[in-house]
């Protein structure tokens, strides 16, 4: 089966009218034409998957998001038949169950999934596919990946990235957690916070410093540790401000015993692994920022079209009309340079400028975005029953997770004078 073929066979079979270029523009739910966005981008491949996610979300999130937020969890089952889709395995090569696909598969499926409008949702679902599977995919050996990569593509198995601790967030090297060698395995210490998926799921990915001896980007180590295994603990279940449905954990290792063989990679470089996850992570990121803006304005411009004040539609006030057009104009700056990055990183070329650009601007502007678009619902828009309230809320922590914004900012400023 060629490249992509196992998304095409997963997703075009059965499963609802394959892409039409005249039905682009119809209010079909399965077409693509209902996002006024595209890209040039943008493969029928990519759209069978999008129109199957638009499916998925209208089936099983849209009715029950709200009984999850309460919850602070996803079932499994529904995760597992997000995994019986296809979903995700878009990165995953075919001789493990994937499709083979590159960055751009990540971004069409970050900016679909991120519609949805319940934010716990998304990132669950990213951060297992692009945050910590990925890890594997680089540094695995034969064995890590036959033993893992089918069990996470069929949603078996949730992974979890477990590097930020109370003291280390987006600086990495100021990392405690340690792992020593013992006969032939390895015992953790150290706690990790703010771990998405670390409740829950099965596989963490873990960095842990393997030399003290040396600064911690020389002497930092990855490990795949499974959240049962004896010396693991769940300190406690996050609370947070938004992302409600997603589980938040603290995680102590406390003389955790794993085997030798499950250190990812090469020793001592796991920090060079990280960073060079980040750039996917970050770019899937600003895609997701680039779906919840554009879902905030739909809402929105339906919103304002029927809501009567003053004597008509609120859409009739030229200042509410032209803020909608602008924050248009700059969602979709922000989209094409999303692809165009993701179109960087699949012909192999150095894009951490443009990756951290679009994950500044974007986390920035879909906060704005968002808020602003709030303030047209009016009184209706701090109601718990409304998309754009919880929209809000999980919108305040793009400008930090993943990469403050003037981190990211450093980022662009050292290569745009590397002389400096």
């Amino acid at each position: 089966m060629g490249r992509g073929g196992r998304v095409a066979e997963v997703l075009g079979s059965g499963n609802g009218p394959r892409y039409n270029r005249a039905a682009r523009n119809t209010a079909d739910p399965d077409s693509p034409g209902e996002n006024p966005l595209d890209s040039v981008h943008l493969t029928e491949e990519h759209r069978m998957m999008q129109r199957q996610v638009r499916r998925f979300v209208a089936a099983e999130v849209l009715p029950n998001g709200a009984a999850w937020e309460k919850a602070g969890m996803i079932p499994r089952e529904v995760l597992r038949k997000l995994g019986a889709l296809g979903i995700y395995g878009m990165r995953v090569p075919e001789r493990y169950g994937g499709a083979g696909m590159n960055a751009m598969a990540s971004v069409a499926l970050a900016e679909e999934l991120a519609r949805c409008t319940f934010g716990g949702f998304t990132m669950t679902v990213m951060v297992h596919t692009d945050m910590a599977t990925p890890h594997l995919l680089n540094a695995g050996t034969e064995e890590q990946k036959r033993r893992w990569l089918p069990r996470i593509v069929s949603g078996e198995a949730i992974t979890a990235i477990v590097v930020t601790e109370p003291d280390a967030g987006s600086d990495v090297q100021g990392l405690r957690t340690v792992a020593k060698r013992d006969g032939n395995g390895w015992v953790l210490n150290g706690t990790k916070r703010f771990i998405t998926n670390g409740v829950y799921g099965d596989l963490y990915v873990v960095a842990a410093r393997t030399d003290i001896s040396v600064k911690p980007s020389r002497g930092m180590s990855m490990f795949l540790v499974e959240r049962r295994t004896p010396g693991v603990k769940i300190a406690k279940k996050l609370e947070k401000m938004g992302w409600l449905c997603s589980d938040t954990a603290e995680i102590v290792f406390e003389d955790a015993r794993i085997p030798g063989d499950a250190i990812l990679g090469e020793e001592n470089r796991g920090f060079y692994e990280i960073m060079r996850n980040f750039q996917n992570e970050r770019l899937v990121a600003a895609a997701i920022y680039a779906g919840e803006a554009a879902k905030a304005i739909e809402i929105t411009l339906d919103y304002v079209k029927t809501r009567q004040a003053f004597g008509g539609p609120l859409w009739d006030k030229q200042a509410i009309r032209l803020r909608l057009a602008m924050y248009a104009a700059r969602v979709e700056a922000l989209r094409q340079l999303v692809y165009h990055t993701a179109w960087l990183d699949a012909q192999g070329k150095d894009c951490v400028k443009e990756v951290s650009m679009a994950k500044a601007m974007g986390g920035e502007l879909v906060h704005e975005v968002i808020h602003g678009c709030l303030q047209y619902h009016g009184g209706m828009g701090f109601m718990r029953e409304s998309a754009i309230e919880r929209m809000a809320r999980d919108a305040r922590i793009h400008t930090i997770g993943g990469g403050a914004t003037e981190v990211m900012l450093e980022e662009v400023a050292k290569r745009l004078a590397p002389d400096a």
